[in-house]
């Protein structure tokens, strides 16, 4: 019995690993400090067609977040929030732009640009407050 639960978990972990294929480039904030800090922040989600819940609650908890924390700032515009999907051909100039393939959590602000795909999806389903303090951070980090 231990060795068919052992068996169905690794399974479960593999498919999760397999659906998600958290793929992800640009893993650092990158900066031209010649360049005037912009104001504007934009979020990109990159995903596929066929997402597992998490790929999903990172898309959803991300939105929710932005709305609770900056309703002002969402409303004018100054953060916007873009779910784009890999599998639609008119998503491959900003895919390659980021140079993203897979599941991918963006935050860009002018030249500079943070990566927030492994605790979003560390965090999405299980503990959205620790996701909602990375996002808090990223952007007090990339407005000041």
């Amino acid at each position: 019995m231990k060795k068919t639960v052992n068996f169905l978990l690794f399974l479960l972990f593999a498919f999760n690993t397999i659906a998600c294929n958290n793929t992800q480039s640009n893993n650092n904030l990158t900066s031209d400090d010649n360049t005037p800090k912009v104001k504007k922040i934009e979020v990109y989600y990159f995903h596929y067609t066929r997402r597992c819940a998490t790929c999903m609650a990172v898309e959803n908890e991300t939105e929710k977040i932005l709305k609770e924390l900056y309703p002002e700032k969402v409303k004018n515009e100054q953060i916007t929030f873009q779910s784009i999907n890999l599998d639609e051909g008119k998503s491959e100039e900003l895919a390659e732009k980021y140079k993203v393939s897979g599941q991918t959590l963006l935050f860009v602000s002018g030249t500079e640009t943070v990566n927030l795909t492994n605790e979003a999806f560390m965090y999405a389903r299980t503990t959205p407050d620790k996701l909602k303090e990375k996002i808090k951070a990223t952007i007090d980090q990339l407005t000041n």
